[in-house]
């Protein structure tokens, strides 16, 4: 069946990437059926699970992880973006399909850029008029079911799943945590590394960089058990205020609950995170061997000055030794770095699935990384 992911567009390829790698990780199957501008249309299809439990692990799922979509809904249809394909669409698509009788609706559409010929604003209203003529009644506050028109290389038409809450990332954006340090990542690319890296529940996630723990707070919101570790204490004290500092929902916790998160250690019963936190070497990491389903990291670039290697190139070579060395067998590491990191991956043994770019501001360029243990 036939979903849209209806992307941010803050990144060119990311946004994919993080809807594919959930998929996944969810153990569903897909296909790309299309790829348009801010818009991802996949096949998503399972051998064991019906389309309801697709549907339903889509809506209560993966809508509530990913951090650069804005929308997924089933696809009714593709048709050009012009009027009368558009209007001809809405007089008729199997309705009944979608809509059972005395149950009300609502069309939403949304623009991405301005290369579309039709007014979302306008084209919402003249659906709606088509759905209305054929006997049923709008609702604009409470509808039973949302009508989604995506206007982008085409015209995507479809039934809403799922609004992602793009918001809740905000309140947990650097400045607003307990322990502030400058230079980290946003919580949205965040997240989406960690989706890419297939986190999901109970999996273990280890950051041998971990500083502010803003990676390991992304990670282990989605229930996943996580390790971090940094060679400075006072990074390692700040992450520890950062982690102690939300609920498992990822709500900011007052200051007798945050106080009392940290004088307690594992999952407390109020619903934190499950987290441990440890001042040390990345090119010594104390862990056994396969202990990592994920590893998701954004190591130093030579800005910070409490490295425990002789070089920047030393640092990186045997922290990859290691990081090959604690993750499993077909596990995933995901590195941000200001450099490239591809010889000292292939050198390590991994393989690499995938490079990404993002230019931050003029002078900074970030790579990302996906590599996989074979």
């Amino acid at each position: 069946m036939l979903y849209a992911f209806e992307l941010s567009g803050e990144h060119q390829s990311l946004p994919v990437a993080e809807v594919l790698g959930t998929l996944t990780s969810r153990n569903l199957n897909y296909t790309v059926f299309a790829e348009y501008k801010q818009c991802l249309v996949a096949d998503i299809f399972s051998e064991t699970r019906s389309d309801n439990d697709i549907f339903q692990t889509l809506k209560d799922d993966i809508s509530k992880v990913l951090a650069m979509s804005h929308t997924i809904f089933q696809v009714i249809d593709i048709v050009d973006v012009s009027e009368d394909d558009v209007l001809g669409l809405a007089e008729n698509f199997p309705l009944d399909n979608y809509l059972k009788p005395g149950q009300t609706f609502v069309v939403r559409a949304k623009r991405m850029g301005d290369g579309t010929l039709l007014k979302s604003v306008d084209i919402e209203g003249r659906i709606g008029g088509r759905i209305f003529r054929r006997g049923f009644r709008a609702d604009l506050s409470r509808p039973d079911v949302v009508f989604r028109l995506t206007l982008t290389d085409k015209a995507v038409f479809g039934v809403l799943v799922s609004a992602v809450d793009r918001g809740s990332y905000e309140h947990r954006s650097p400045q607003r945590k307990p322990f502030f340090y400058p230079g980290v990542l946003m919580p949205r690319v965040a997240r989406a590394l960690v989706n890419m890296a297939g986190v999901k529940e109970n999996t273990i996630v280890v950051d041998p960089f971990c500083g502010t723990a803003g990676i390991l707070m992304e990670a282990g919101l989605l229930g996943a058990k996580v390790f971090g570790v940094d060679a400075q204490e006072k990074i390692i004290e700040g992450a520890g205020m950062n982690m102690a500092g939300y609920s498992i929902t990822g709500e900011l916790l007052s200051k007798e609950e945050r106080e009392k998160n940290q004088n307690e250690s594992g999952p407390a019963s109020c619903g934190r995170m499950d987290y441990e936190l440890l001042a040390g070497d990345a090119c010594r990491l104390p862990f056994k061997n396969e202990i990592a389903d994920a590893i998701v990291t954004d190591p130093p670039y030579g800005r910070s000055a409490a490295i425990k290697a002789e070089s920047l190139e030393g640092l990186y070579e045997k922290s990859f030794l290691e990081m090959y060395r604690i993750l499993k067998k077909n596990g995933k590491a995901v590195v941000v770095s200001e450099i490239e990191v591809e010889k000292f991956a292939k050198n390590a043994g991994f393989e690499i699935q995938k490079t990404y770019k993002q230019r931050v501001h003029r002078s900074l360029t970030r790579t990302m990384t996906v590599l996989e243990k074979k």
